[in-house]
């Protein structure tokens, strides 16, 4: 039996890989992965067998990935960020352990694009925070507007994944009305896009107007809290400390 390692490779830049991540994707014999971000580690993969699927094809990745496990070879699936967080974590277990003789798995953790956006910002993450996908693709989008409407009420920053897409340009609109209802249109909104990579960009905004900004696929929004300030160009969430 080979080893399955599924990697988080950090937001996009291999400087930003952990050291285990790069490891594990150096030793590995077949690399598995969504094309896009097969790309991001051209340079560290030349040389091994590569398996890149499109987009929505993630049980076909996963499957290719535990035959070539079950076959012998030590196998790298990558994610992008962090492998556990709307990665390929849970689909590989859920896999590997269906299996009669179950193959060696390991989890590498990466930088979050939760992580990422936030250092990019400033310090927004400096007090209890709800991470929330807006993606309705396997969740339905009325438990996700309660999800939003509940960590709303409980005064969370709230960083939101999969923001908008060519299809959902409405969602995040239904999002900001939502929090409206429990924090002033002034409260602190960033956006970060391509967090990591060459094209990276950043806006801060306000709950009143951030969705008039360029929102997509690539972006990570992070809504602040009713404590968060923005100050010198940094978005701030207090711990609490006294000065």
């Amino acid at each position: 039996m080979g080893k399955i390692a599924v990697v988080g490779l950090g937001p996009g830049n291999i400087g930003e890989m952990t050291p285990k991540a790069r490891r594990a994707v150096e030793s590995a014999e077949v690399i598995v992965g969504y094309n896009t971000y097969l790309k991001l580690i051209a340079e560290i993969i030349a040389g091994k067998k590569i398996i890149g699927t499109g987009m929505m094809q993630e049980i076909e990745r996963c499957r290719l990935a535990v035959e070539e496990a079950v076959a012998g070879r030590s196998v790298a699936v990558v994610s992008s960020g962090d492998a556990g967080v709307y990665g390929m974590a849970g689909l590989v277990l859920d896999m590997v352990l269906e299996l009669a003789e179950p193959v060696e798995v390991e989890i590498v953790a990466g930088v979050s694009a939760v992580n990422a956006a936030a250092a990019i910002l400033g310090a927004p993450l400096m007090h209890d925070f709800a991470v929330i996908s807006l993606s309705d693709l396997l969740t339905p989008w009325e438990l996700i507007k309660r999800r939003v409407r509940m960590a709303a009420a409980g005064d969370f920053v709230i960083a939101l994944y999969n923001p908008k897409s060519r299809r959902r340009v409405e969602n995040i609109v239904e999002v900001r009305e939502i929090l409206l209802e429990y924090r002033e249109k002034t409260t602190p909104v960033g956006i970060v896009t391509n967090a990591g990579r060459l094209d990276e960009r950043k806006v801060i905004s306000t709950l009143d107007s951030f969705t008039a900004e360029e929102i997509n696929m690539f972006s990570l929004v992070l809504v602040g809290n009713s404590q968060t300030y923005v100050k010198a160009g940094f978005m701030i969430t207090p711990r609490g400390y006294e000065l």
